[in-house]
């Protein structure tokens, strides 16, 4: 089970670096080129998904008790992924800008700075979202976990009151046969 983990860990590393590098690229190369260069990157970006999908699966059938680090690494790379797209998008935008102003001249450059603002609050947006979800991931373990609590809490105090129970019964048995002993005694 684990060594297709670790399988789909090495594919996805490998994926990773060669979607990273080509995105670096594509800003640079010849319009023909670029083209096919964002055709590959997007097959290559929809294979990570997969990756991840097919890692997700193998996680949920990992044994509750050695899950939490299978699954703190696929939250790393969901993460990755995303900066990935994020930094795809961002190369596209470019690569579609350098089009627009071959065929309008050079009248768009005061929209690229909204376009980079605009770029920048989206991605501050989906970092306020992934902590968001990741505190709400904490919150549900953490009931979780207070709910389990409370339910051993609970088994105990009825174990307590039965030992309790069990106590009373015991003194007054012995009260019983202090005062029987003591009636023999007198007799």
């Amino acid at each position: 089970m684990s060594s297709d983990f670790e399988g789909y860990e090495q594919d996805f590393a490998v994926l990773t670096a060669e979607i990273t590098s080509k995105i670096a690229r594509v800003p640079r190369l010849p319009p023909d080129e670029k083209k096919q260069m964002v055709a590959n990157v997007e097959k290559q970006l929809e294979e990570a998904r997969e990756l991840l999908e097919q890692m997700d699966l193998e996680v949920r059938e990992i044994p509750p008790q050695s899950r939490g680090m299978y699954s703190n690494r696929m939250r790393s790379y969901k993460q990755e992924m995303g900066k990935l797209e994020t930094d795809f998008k961002r190369s596209r935008i470019a690569y579609s800008d350098e089009v627009r102003n071959e065929l309008l001249g050079d009248a768009g450059n005061s929209s690229e700075n909204q376009r980079a603002h605009l770029l920048d609050n989206t991605e501050r947006l989906e970092r306020s979202s992934r902590r968001l979800e990741a505190g709400y991931q904490i919150a549900v373990e953490t009931e979780q976990i207070g709910q389990e609590m409370l339910e051993n809490l609970s088994h105990d105090r009825e174990k307590i009151q039965r030992a309790r129970d069990r106590l009373r019964d015991a003194d007054a048995n012995l009260g019983k046969s202090s005062r029987i002993l003591t009636g023999m005694l007198r007799r």
